[in-house]
C-alpha cells in the first residue's frame, strides 16, 4: 500500500443550479462529485433580518425572480470557482476554503458571492463524509460526536403594533426549550404539548383563527401578553421550572440610528437602551427565559456585556458576531454575550465558522448552531457536542436511535448563566 492510497477522493466535478424554493424564491443549488463516486448537494439561504456584517449573497439583481436571481452565483462557481478546486483531495476542508477565500479577496465574500462560496464548501463536507462512509455528525465531530442537544421549537411572532417595514414582520420570535427531560425525543415531546396548550389558550383568548397557526402577529398589541400566556401553559402542562422561553428579539430591526432608539418594540413606544435594559431585567424576574438572542443592535458589544453581567441568562449573539472570529473575539475581550449563533453563511466557509466555534469554546461560551440559511445544523450540533440547536428535529431524532445508549442529553446545562472568561 502506498501513501496515497490514505488519500481522500479528489473533487470530480462542481456543478450548480438554480432551484425553486418557496414563497416566490429561487436558490443556489451547488453539488461536489467525486472521484470514488461521492457527492455532496447545498443549497444556501439568505436570512428574513440580514445584518450588515454578514457575508454578502450574490444576486442577479433587475426585474427577474425580484432581483435575487442567482445566474451569476452559478457562473461563478462553474467557471471560476470549479476549475480551482476540481482534483483537490475533498477531506481537504481549509485548503478548499482557502482557495475560495483568495479567489474573493474581499473581506465579505462579495466578489464571488458568499452563496456561490458557502454552497461549495458546505457541499464539499458533505461530499467528504459520504466518501468517508461517515454519517455527517460523525464526519465533523468524531468518536466524540454523541451529544443530543435541546430542541427549541418556534410557535409564534408577536405584536400588531409593529410597522412591518422590511425585516421587523417576523420579529421578536419565540420559542420553547424543555430542558429537564431525560432525551431529546422526550424535549420534543413536551415542547409540543406544552405548544397545543398555548394554542387553546389563545383560541380562548383571541378565537379559533390564532390556534390554526404559529404566530400571534394579528392579534397582540402587546408581546408581555404573549409572554404571559406562554408561561400560563407552561405551567398548566406540569412544567414550571422544567421548560423555559427563548427570545430572538433581533433588536437591530428596530434600532434607528438617527434617534438612538429601539422604535415600537415588543410593544408600541420608543426606547432607549437604559429602557431595553430594564425591560429586560423586568422580563427575566416575570417569565422563565433561558435565552435572549440579539437583545440589543449589532454594533452595541457594551450593551450585550451589560446584559450578559446583569440578567444572569444566556445571551446570545447572531447579529452581533455573525460567526465571525474577529467579532467573536472583540465579544470575548468585553463579555459581550455567552453564545454564539452558528450560521455558516453568515462568514462564508466552514472552517472560518469552526476558528468561530473553536474560540467560543475555548472561552467556555455555548454555541448554538441555526438551520434558517440552510445549514446542516441538527449534524453540527451533535458533531460539536453544543447541547442546543434550531434545527431539523426528525434528523436529530434519527441520530438519536443510531447512537441508542451512547447519546447523552445535557438538558439545562448546555444554557450558560454567566459571562464568558
Amino acid at each position: 500500500m502506498k501513501f496515497g492510497d490514505f488519500l481522500g477522493a479528489k473533487i470530480k466535478a462542481i456543478t450548480a443550479e438554480e432551484i425553486y424554493r418557496r414563497r416566490g424564491n429561487v436558490g443556489l443549488q451547488v453539488t461536489v462529485f467525486t472521484d470514488d463516486g461521492a457527492r455532496g448537494v447545498h443549497i444556501p439561504s439568505s436570512g428574513i433580518s440580514v445584518g450588515q456584517y454578514e457575508a454578502a449573497f450574490l444576486w442577479d439583481g433587475g426585474e427577474r425572480w425580484f432581483g435575487r436571481g442567482v445566474l451569476k452565483a452559478i457562473e461563478i462557481v462553474k467557471t471560476v470557482i470549479a476549475p480551482k478546486l476540481t482534483g483537490i483531495d475533498v477531506t481537504q476542508q481549509r485548503l478548499i476554503d482557502d482557495t475560495m477565500i483568495t479567489l474573493d479577496g474581499t473581506p465579505n465574500k462579495s466578489r464571488l458571492g458568499a452563496n456561490a462560496i458557502v454552497g461549495v464548501s458546505i457541499a464539499a463536507l458533505k461530499a467528504a463524509a459520504q466518501s468517508s462512509g461517515l454519517p455527517l455528525y460523525k464526519y465533523i465531530g468524531g468518536v466524540n460526536a454523541c451529544t443530543l442537544p435541546c430542541p427549541r421549537i418556534g410557535f409564534g411572532v408577536a405584536g400588531t403594533y409593529r410597522d412591518p417595514g422590511e425585516t421587523r414582520l417576523a420579529k421578536p420570535s419565540y420559542e420553547l426549550v424543555a430542558f429537564d427531560v431525560k432525551t431529546f425525543s422526550e424535549s420534543v415531546y413536551v415542547t409540543e404539548i406544552i405548544r397545543a396548550e398555548l394554542m387553546e389558550l389563545l383560541k380562548k383568548k383571541y378565537g379559533p383563527m390564532v390556534a390554526r397557526g404559529r404566530s400571534f402577529l394579528t392579534v397582540v398589541k402587546d408581546d408581555r401578553d404573549a409572554l404571559e400566556a406562554i408561561t400560563e401553559a407552561i405551567e398548566n402542562m406540569g412544567y414550571k421550572g422544567k421548560a423555559g422561553i427563548v427570545i430572538d428579539s433581533a433588536a437591530g430591526c428596530y434600532y434607528e440610528a438617527d434617534k438612538d432608539q429601539y422604535v415600537g418594540m415588543f410593544w408600541d413606544d420608543d426606547k432607549t437602551r437604559e429602557d431595553m435594559i430594564e425591560m429586560y431585567k423586568d422580563f427575566v424576574a416575570t417569565y422563565p427565559i433561558i435565552s435572549l438572542e440579539d437583545p440589543l443592535h449589532e454594533d452595541d458589544f457594551e450593551g450585550h456585556a451589560i446584559l450578559t453581567k446583569e440578567l444572569g441568562i444566556e445571551i446570545v449573539a447572531d447579529d452581533l458576531f455573525v460567526t465571525n472570529p474577529e467579532r467573536v473575539r472583540k465579544g470575548i475581550e468585553m463579555g459581550a454575550a455567552n453564545c454564539m449563533v452558528l450560521k455558516i453563511p453568515h462568514i462564508g466557509t466552514v472552517s472560518e465558522a469552526m476558528d468561530a466555534v473553536q474560540l467560543m469554546q475555548r472561552h467556555d461560551g455555548a454555541i448554538n448552531p441555526c438551520g434558517s440559511r440552510g445549514d446542516p445544523s441538527a449534524e453540527f450540533a451533535v458533531g460539536i457536542n453544543t447541547g442546543q440547536v434550531r434545527g431539523n428535529s426528525n434528523v436529530l431524532l434519527s441520530i438519536e436511535r443510531e447512537l441508542g445508549n451512547t447519546a447523552k442529553f445535557l438538558g439545562r446545562e448546555s444554557y450558560k448563566t454567566k459571562p464568558i472568561s
